[in-house]
């Protein structure tokens, strides 16, 4: 698995999950359940990781969709 992005907006994770997807690519949302641990404030960014294989098409679904901005270098 690689790590493709990282943020605390969930409507980034929502947009982000939809496209994937929609894509047919596979992903994990690591640290989702954290909220509970920080009183649910956000403070703690969620990480969206997908196979090594599908980093490349990942990449391209997200910076099609103007969300290059996101992802991690």
């Amino acid at each position: 698995m690689r790590h493709l992005l990282r943020t605390n907006d969930a409507v980034t994770i929502s947009a982000v999950g939809a496209l994937l997807d929609g894509a047919g690519i596979s992903y994990l949302v690591l640290d989702q359940n954290m909220s509970i641990v920080e009183g649910s404030l956000g403070i703690i960014p969620r990480r969206i990781l997908v196979a090594d294989d599908d980093l490349a098409a990942a990449r391209r679904v997200l910076s099609e969709a103007g969300l290059a901005h996101e992802l991690e270098p």
